[in-house]
């Protein structure tokens, strides 16, 4: 093999390797996203139960005192109603109190649903808090991981670009920029094996004289197809 190959091979090795940590490094944000959602997500469903909760005990709080208020009422008429001396005027008043038990009672029978409203709601709040704690926990654990992995990364990707730099000065320029070159518009291996005449990288063949002249191995071609640098499979 010719020796700029071999230096071509290692350098495309640790420029994949780059790519790709570059691509892991890029999905991170997208990930603490993800993470910042579920978390906003989970909270965002305990408040709005606390909400209903606050809600409900108010309507429940309504109620009492609109009976209170009725209570109130109905004792005053049951006050004017033993004053007075006219029979038509005490029955009148009598409907009105009647009245206003009715309401009382329509009052309590609403109370009673809301008292089993707000038991359902303390219930299904106790375990969203509980769903919601062990997705804090959950979030917090990922999150630590995700800054950890960040961090290898980060310094694997140094590691690489450093030697990447080092092996790419011990290649000749004008080979180097075909190969950045090509390693940019085909974004994959861009020395590729030629195997029995078929460049393993656009899987098209190539001519004879072409197959020949890499198997002799003492000069730098490139497939007369795609553009690849081929290397013989000895």
């Amino acid at each position: 093999m010719h020796p700029d190959l071999e230096q071509l091979l290692v350098l495309q090795d640790r420029q994949q390797k780059i790519k790709q940590i570059q691509t892991e490094v890029e999905t991170l944000p997208l990930q603490r996203k993800n993470l910042e959602e579920q978390l906003a997500g989970s909270v965002a469903g305990v408040e709005a139960l606390k909400q209903k909760a606050r809600q409900v005990e108010m309507g429940r709080k309504k109620l009492e005192l609109d009976v209170g208020t009725r209570t109130e009422t109905i004792s005053r008429l049951k006050t004017q109603q033993y004053q007075t001396r006219k029979n038509d005027e005490f029955q009148a008043i009598g409907h009105e109190i009647e009245r206003y038990e009715n309401e009382i009672r329509k009052i309590e029978d609403d109370e009673l649903e809301l008292m089993v409203e707000t038991d359902k709601v303390k219930a299904d709040l106790g375990v969203e808090e509980k769903k919601s704690a062990s997705v804090k926990e959950s979030v917090a654990r990922q999150t630590a991981d995700l800054e950890a992995k960040s961090q290898t990364l980060q310094s694997r990707l140094e590691e690489l670009t450093k030697e990447r730099a080092e092996i790419a000065g011990k290649i000749d320029e004008d080979l180097l920029s075909r190969f950045e070159g090509l390693f940019k518009s085909k974004g994959d291996a861009v020395v590729v094996a030629l195997e029995h005449e078929v460049c393993t990288g656009c899987h098209m063949k190539v001519t004879t004289q072409t197959a020949h002249r890499v198997k002799a191995g003492k000069e730098i071609v490139s497939c007369e197809n795609c553009g690849r640098i081929l290397y013989d499979v000895l």
